[in-house]
């Protein structure tokens, strides 16, 4: 039955995702930011609950204004669930822009891409992002660089935090957090590490009991006489605790409806 119901579930999030690249295709050159930023969180909603997964946000996700929000990187699920809290622009690696149907959906989202390997790359990330920032988007940064397993939290680069302190806008720190839904208790079923693949991680989260992501914001920082290293340090200690917190709340099963803000 479980393979039965994940083949069910992989079949729907399939025509989920052509639906999504259909209306980048068709309708996204005629909306306005606005309303693209609420096209893709409806879809990522959407996304979530096709897989089995039920967003619980915690605390308040970013509002509207240049924003820079730095998080925890679990699994490719990291970024369908922040885009389900709140529409926002990510950095990704270059070579997501080339996979089949996902770099659609990735690039019509809004991403900006950066050449791990080429450390000037990150330098003209940097630019691009400081200028977007001006210019008011909110942008997500994963400053680990790289997945885990959740249970540990890699130290920050800070390369990136120098897009928030050029533009002179805020960092809100956030933390994400994957647990069985019916116990609390937390699942590796999303980790996307080592010989992890995205198509075995995928198969994992389709058979699995039902997930609960649980994404817990922090409040926004003043870049203000901000150093980006010592910055990276102070966010690293914010996002470990805000995940902390989150684990608090495990033993309490997961019920009802999850709306933004309500930490339930």
């Amino acid at each position: 039955m479980r393979t039965l119901r994940a083949i069910a579930r992989l079949l729907h999030a399939i025509a989920h995702a052509l639906r999504g690249w259909w209306i980048i295709r068709t309708k996204f050159q005629w909306m306005d930011d606005a309303a693209r930023g609420r096209e893709v969180e409806r879809w990522a909603r959407r996304m979530l609950q096709v897989l089995g997964i039920r967003l619980v946000v915690q605390g308040t996700p970013p509002g509207e204004g240049p924003l820079l929000l730095v998080s925890n990187h679990i699994s490719w699920l990291d970024i369908l669930t922040l885009h389900a809290a709140r529409h926002v622009r990510f950095v990704s690696k270059a070579a997501v822009r080339h996979w089949p149907l996902i770099g659609t959906l990735s690039t019509g989202a809004g991403t900006l891409y950066i050449e791990r390997e080429k450390r000037r790359d990150a330098m003209r990330v940097v630019h691009h992002m400081t200028e977007a920032l001006r210019g008011g988007d909110r942008i997500a940064v994963f400053p680990e660089g790289t997945t885990s397993d959740g249970r540990v939290l890699l130290p920050f680069h800070a390369n990136l935090l120098q897009a928030a302190i050029s533009a002179g806008v805020p960092v809100q720190p956030a933390a994400l957090h994957f647990v069985d839904a019916a116990s609390g208790q937390a699942s590796l079923a999303p980790r996307y590490i080592d010989e992890d693949t995205l198509v075995s991680s995928l198969w994992r989260v389709l058979r699995a009991p039902p997930l609960a992501a649980i994404v817990r914001f922090g409040e926004p920082q003043d870049p203000h006489g901000r150093e980006r290293r010592g910055w990276a340090l102070s966010l690293h200690a914010d996002v470990m605790a805000l995940r902390d917190a989150a684990q608090l709340e495990e033993d309490a099963p997961l019920s009802g409806p999850a709306r933004p803000g309500t930490g339930t």
